[in-house]
């Protein structure tokens, strides 16, 4: 039986610390700033759409999440530790599929694993599962001359995820792909995210596909790239693209970052 001291507890328990942190962080390659001032706070488990148009700072933040790039200003902190350098707790899908060609898609999945010597047993066995769960089962032993665009970014989603990271980071990964083959990747992907419980963080310039997939979506600013506004979507899954809700989220969505297009001088 909870007791009022435990229930008085629980009242004040302090809120769980953010997984992502990223604190007045700006971004400059010489004169140009790219990013300016940017703070955010991502949930663990949590799944963040960057929203916004090209130029705005969408796939340089992605950059610095990952350790690829680093803040001119500011920090980007993870797990309580600023990030410095990739790892491979912080998986990554761009997208450019960027598979070996000389590897089949099972060794594609287990270069990972083997990186980290595990032994050869682990490796298949690790590639295997992880192919599976993309849907590409009996393709183990494909090259990816072989493989479709949706097949091959399976294989790419696949590969990040047999390094078991915390984190999954996608820059534009269903960008090149038919309408169709995009729908059902964005299914699997929320089926994914689903068993394998990480925070995502995916940048994409489609409103309706940030709907449908994200917990909370960032509209970014531009000149300079920055947070102009967090939506939480707050819509149940699976969401239904038709519905009221749906639609008049991306009317609202739509107005905004119409507005940054509009600094730009895009037609």
């Amino acid at each position: 039986m909870e007791t009022s001291r435990d229930a008085h507890a629980l009242a004040h328990q302090e809120p769980a610390a953010p997984k992502i942190r990223i604190t007045g962080v700006s971004k400059a390659y010489g004169v140009n700033t790219v990013l300016k001032n940017v703070d955010l706070s991502l949930a663990e488990n949590s799944f963040t759409c960057l929203l916004g148009p090209s130029g705005c700072g969408k796939s340089t933040l992605l950059s610095m999440i990952g350790g690829f790039a680093r803040p001119s200003k500011g920090s980007v902190i993870v797990d309580g530790s600023v990030i410095s350098e990739p790892s491979a707790d912080r998986g990554v899908v761009f997208q450019e599929y960027g598979l070996f060609p000389w590897r089949t898609a099972l060794d594609n999945v287990a270069f990972g694993p083997m990186l980290a010597g595990r032994s050869r047993v682990e490796q298949v066995a690790t590639a295997q599962r992880y192919l599976a769960m993309v849907n590409l089962a009996g393709h183990e032993n494909k090259y990816p001359s072989d493989l479709s665009g949706g097949m091959k970014q399976r294989v790419a989603i696949a590969r990040a995820l047999a390094n078991e990271p915390s984190i999954l980071l996608m820059d534009e990964p269903f960008g090149a792909l038919d309408a169709q083959t995009r729908e059902i990747l964005q299914e699997e992907l929320l089926r994914i995210c689903e068993q394998k419980k990480m925070t995502v963080v995916f940048v994409t310039h489609s409103i309706s596909e940030s709907i449908f997939l994200a917990d909370q979506i960032v509209v970014m600013a531009t000149r300079p790239g920055g947070v102009k506004e967090v939506i939480d979507v707050g819509l149940p899954f699976p969401r239904d693209r038709a519905s009221h809700e749906f639609v008049a989220l991306e009317k609202r969505i739509k107005q905004s970052v119409r507005e940054e297009v509009d600094k730009l001088g895009i037609i």
